[in-house]
């Protein structure tokens, strides 16, 4: 089954559960190279859809102190794009679900647009999301991506013309991953589910594919309301969130606690 297919298949089933899908994001490497793996497993096995794995970077456009400063400490530990791939390979291999990396494209440029394509699918990990990579200047990689059956999620902010959306909307494999509110990752300032909401409405009359809302999810409402509006949640900030300071088992079992109270708000009102 190919990257594309399995994000196919995670949002089918969703659907035929009459719920949404969670997507939880951990920076891979943070806030140590142990403590990150086990983190990594704790989510896999805890009833999740699918999971970003964020490949640490020094220079996060996109991201808000809590990733940012996530990035920093695996980075600071020793964590790198090959160590992350090598992460989901191992992760996949002990049964993850669909594993999508969250990366900029300085490092895959530097590793190689057909090389990465090729150690993604190696890893088993079904695509990537790359948010500073204009949809424009995206073709060789979204070429390389297409060739191995990799998902290339488009991202859709507040302030993306109704036109441009639409065209991204048609770009994305996998799902349409909505951002929520103006700014950066954040788990300390609330989604705009209004916009959403409107937003949502505009592209059902425009594609098929699956919606997913992230930036400031961070709690069950949270999640229960993004899943009634759209078709998924994708939620990072919180989870780092809940470990901050902490590594090993105790780090585990906040996080598990933490999926777990946002896995049951999934489920859509009747």
């Amino acid at each position: 089954m190919s990257g594309v297919e399995a994000l196919d298949a995670v949002f089918a089933r969703a659907r035929s559960e009459r719920r949404g899908a969670l997507i939880p994001y951990l920076c891979a490497g943070d806030p140590d190279a142990q403590t990150s793996e086990a983190l990594l497993d704790a989510i896999a096995t805890s009833g999740v859809d699918a999971i970003e794995l964020g490949i640490p970077y020094g220079d996060p456009l996109a991201d808000g102190p809590t990733v940012a400063g996530a990035a920093q400490r695996a980075l600071e530990g020793g964590a790198s794009l090959e160590w992350a791939i090598q992460l989901a390979r191992r992760a996949h291999e002990r049964g993850a679900p669909p594993i999508l990396f969250f990366t900029y494209f300085n490092p895959i440029v530097q590793y190689g647009l057909e090389r990465f394509a090729e150690a993604s699918v190696a890893a088993g990990a079904a695509g990537a999301i790359v948010p500073d990579l204009p949809f424009e200047e995206s073709g060789p990689l979204r070429e390389a991506f297409r060739r191995h059956g990799l998902a290339m999620p488009q991202l859709i902010a507040p302030t993306t013309p109704p036109e441009r959306a639409l065209r991204l909307a048609e770009l994305s494999d996998g799902f349409v991953y909505l951002v929520s509110r103006l700014g950066v990752t954040s788990a300390a300032r609330e989604p705009d589910f209004e916009w959403v909401a409107q937003r949502v409405a505009s592209l059902r009359g425009a594609t098929q594919r699956p919606i997913a809302v992230g930036f400031g999810i961070a709690t069950p409402d949270h999640v229960r309301t993004a899943c009634e509006i759209a078709d998924g949640a994708i939620v990072g900030s919180a989870l780092i969130d809940a470990y901050a300071g902490l590594t090993g088992s105790a780090a585990v079992e906040r996080v598990r606690a933490l999926v777990a109270a946002l896995a049951a708000a999934r489920l859509r009102r009747p």
